[in-house]
């Protein structure tokens, strides 16, 4: 199933999207073991996606592809290393990226989004299916001369556009289980430009989306709607105003912004 949030008929919904038309959601689509309908519908040409969910954090996870690690020059981590991105961050599909004046340098990073669907805390990486509403593509901008000169990610990270997400929650995917030796999983690439930069697979991701989600709920309670960013693998590079970057990852829809300065 693929859960929306949607401007239409001048109000905030929630939508189960099909094919040709959007079915209106009875209140919001957390917490709840089976959704409810109104009745309403739309095209899809009456709606504007936005930000499929409004979360109270972030939470971002570093190093937690290999390729990246190696060119980044990090260490393998023998745990995840996390950062909150702050609630302000989070931007939908086609809203602007703004670069700040305070930065001469913002890079992409294309990455898997784990969205929350129940109030939940030390949830057992065997449980972890059960309190994840689904997965959306969420790219983590960050002031790379910042990060760097500031010693620690806050503002790096933090910056009102920081955080697309988008631009559905897709619900029929699960990748909570053990990873088999070789097995692929979901592709993930950046396109700037239309030109593929980030090209990757969630098979190289360190830390599996079961752990994160148990690992983080054992110091942080996550709310629903609450989002983890599984991290970013390899080609992470700077964008300037003019350019178009998206994300792309298998099973969800491309997540599209353009960037701009701020004024």
């Amino acid at each position: 199933m693929r859960i929306a949030r949607v401007a239409v008929d001048g109000a905030v919904r929630f939508v189960e999207l099909g094919d040709e038309v959007a079915r209106e959601i009875d209140g919001h689509p957390f917490g709840e073991d089976e959704l409810v309908m109104t009745g309403r519908q739309w095209s899809l040409q009456q709606l504007k996606l936005l930000a499929p969910v409004l979360p109270s954090k972030v939470i971002a996870v570093a190093h937690n592809y290999r390729a990246h690690a190696v060119e980044t020059g990090a260490t393998l981590p023998p745990e995840p290393m996390i950062f909150i991105k702050p609630s302000t961050s989070v931007i939908g599909p086609g809203d602007p990226i703004m670069r700040p004046r305070q930065s001469s340098r913002v890079d992409y990073e294309a990455e898997l989004a784990v969205v929350i669907g129940r109030l939940c805390r030390d949830v057992s990486a065997e449980r972890a299916d059960q309190v994840i509403l689904g997965y959306t593509a969420a790219n983590d901008v960050t002031a790379r001369d910042l990060q760097a000169s500031d010693g620690q990610w806050s503002r790096a990270k933090g910056f009102d556009t920081f955080c697309p997400l988008g631009p559905w929650i897709e619900t029929d995917i699960d990748l909570t289980g053990p990873l088999v030796s070789g097995e692929s999983e979901l592709r993930i690439q950046c396109l700037l430009n239309d030109r593929i930069v980030q090209d990757s697979n969630t098979s190289d991701m360190i830390f599996r989306v079961a752990d994160l989600v148990a690992w983080i709920s054992a110091a942080i309670t996550l709310l629903p709607g609450d989002v983890i960013l599984t991290g970013t693998p390899a080609g992470i590079g700077p964008m300037v105003a003019g350019d178009q970057v998206e994300v792309r990852i298998d099973g969800l829809g491309p997540l599209i912004n353009p960037v701009l300065d701020r004024p």
